[in-house]
């Protein structure tokens, strides 16, 4: 099963190739170049920036590592209108479990109200929660996802150093 390159959601049916990548959409297909970038990181500073959020402390609790990607899956629905998201979070294992357990809750109470797909996605949903919930990724080393979320990070953060390094201050006018 294919995966987007760029969010790594799983490809079931269709997407987009733009060379040797794919997509999920062409919202995802609008950061080519982003992805493109990413892999042509060093593979040292990449391991290093990576290796130091494993072990570091939780971005959201302040709590012990390893920390890692945890994704939580979420759908609610109303008569003819379904809407279901998955959403990946950069946390420890604690915090993960506790997002996925609320997402999941909040899919058995909210999920069912829609025809066709409510019943049907409700299930898959809950059911997503729940193996994330008890296997979760391997603590031992960072998970693919988290590497391609650092490397998605460190090209931001490189693109606005650039940014605001060739950003000529605006003049101050004290005439007034």
């Amino acid at each position: 099963m294919a995966r987007c390159d760029f969010c790594g959601t799983a490809i079931l049916f269709g997407g987009r190739k733009q060379g040797d990548l794919q997509f999920c959409s062409v919202r995802c297909q609008q950061n080519s170049a982003t992805v493109a970038l990413a892999r042509q990181l060093p593979t040292g500073d990449v391991q290093r920036e990576l290796q130091a959020v494993h072990a570091g402390l939780c971005p959201k609790c302040g709590g012990n590592g390893p920390v890692d990607v945890h994704v939580r899956h979420k759908v609610w629905s109303a008569i003819a209108l379904t809407s279901w998201s998955s959403t990946p979070k950069i946390c420890c294992r604690p915090c993960g479990v506790r997002s996925q357990l609320g997402a999941a809750l909040f899919s058995a109470v909210l999920g069912w109200w829609g025809f066709p797909w409510g019943v049907l996605i409700t299930p898959l949903q809950i059911g997503r929660n729940v193996y994330g919930m008890i296997k979760g990724p391997d603590p031992s080393r960072p998970s693919p996802m988290l590497e391609r979320s650092i490397r998605l990070a460190m090209v931001a953060r490189n693109a606005y150093a650039t940014r605001n390094a060739t950003v000529p201050a605006k003049p101050v006018n004290r005439a007034a």
